[in-house]
């Protein structure tokens, strides 16, 4: 069905895995194409309850295939109508998206990172911007999450200088959540994101939707907001077999409704 991804689902996870790794996977109009109809995929069934994102070879995603981009006075309308949605989907989705960053994320392949509610970092994983190095500027949400995930200075020196971050800082500084090591992060990644899966989907969906709302809201706003959801929480069938499980001293056996 792709012809530049890989697209799993076992055990209500949905991995997707950029499929170029002749050049780092990096992001030509075919695969964001085709990555917007994966996440929209993945967001429409039910039976997915978790989303992995990462690359196959040896790089996460080494940015946008300027061989195969013009960059001119119509980069905009390329970035509105490619990059964007892609950022959206993920941001928007009621459910976990992880991404597994297995090497090089570079450009709007860190944006992609970025976008992700998480990262998971294999030891051989480094960040690099590079924007600026050609002159251009963030795209594809990265202004957006840079700074909330590092805070304005560090976001502006890592734009200002495009170094690599490599694994260990990048989780010391907020751009990575777990590290695992190199030689089994395929493994390691999908298991971790398979028990995300296994979680309560609807509540993390919520509390996914208080956290990116929080950064717009005023106090009074994200009370009510609270409020509002953990109504909501409190119907569903999840909920329900928490409490009884919490009661019983027992695991829940959540089903994510």
């Amino acid at each position: 069905m792709y012809k530049t991804l890989i697209v799993e689902k076992n055990d209500n996870l949905c991995k997707i895995k950029l499929n170029r790794p002749e050049v780092l996977n990096a992001l030509s109009l075919e695969l964001l194409q085709e990555l917007q109809t994966a996440l929209k995929d993945a967001q429409s069934d039910n039976d997915i309850r978790a989303v992995l994102i990462t690359g196959e070879g040896r790089g996460f995603c080494s940015g946008a295939d300027l061989g195969n981009t013009s960059i001119d006075t119509d980069i905009g309308a390329t970035i509105e109508e490619n990059y964007n949605p892609m950022a959206r989907l993920i941001y928007n989705m009621p459910k976990p998206v992880i991404a597994a960053v297995n090497g090089i994320a570079a450009g709007a392949g860190m944006s992609l990172a970025l976008a992700c509610d998480m990262r998971i970092l294999s030891t051989d994983a480094a960040f690099a911007l590079g924007f600026t190095g050609i002159a251009l500027v963030m795209d594809a949400s990265g202004s957006y999450f840079l700074p909330k995930l590092v805070g304005r200075a560090k976001a502006l020196e890592l734009a200002y200088t495009n170094r690599k971050v490599f694994a260990e800082e990048a989780i010391n500084i907020g751009l990575g959540e777990v590290l695992f090591e190199a030689a089994d992060f395929d493994r390691d990644s999908s298991l971790y994101a398979k028990q995300i899966a296994l979680g309560p989907t609807s509540s993390f969906g919520m509390v996914k939707r208080q956290i990116n709302e929080s950064f717009n809201n005023n106090f009074e706003e994200q009370l009510a907001l609270e409020a509002e959801l953990q109504t909501i929480a409190a119907s569903s069938a999840d909920a329900a077999e928490g409490i009884a499980a919490f009661l019983q001293k027992r695991k829940p056996d959540f089903k994510g409704r």
